[in-house]
């Protein structure tokens, strides 16, 4: 894994960022968390790449708080001016 940035979905709606520092603190440092309100997923960031990979090996398909994790390497944002409009 190249990077250390998590995308974690499939989340319930109340799950909150200090419930998943938790989760994942089980696996190394946990840099930064960020739960997408009202959208079922968020973004957990690891102090190493290694750190995130140990992370994504553990929990990917496992269940936390009645639903199955998806975890998977971040992507970068694309830029504004890649989204079509309609």
């Amino acid at each position: 894994m190249e990077s250390n940035k998590l995308y974690v979905g499939n989340l319930t709606y109340s799950v909150n960022e200090e419930q998943l520092k938790e989760l994942f603190s089980q696996y190394g440092t946990v840099s930064d968390v960020r739960v997408i309100e009202r959208k079922g997923f968020g973004f957990v960031e690891m102090s190493s790449p290694e750190e995130a990979e140990a992370a994504k090996e553990a929990l990917n398909d496992t269940v936390f708080e009645g639903r199955t994790l998806k975890i998977d390497e971040a992507r970068p944002p694309r830029p504004r001016s890649d989204f079509r409009r309609y």
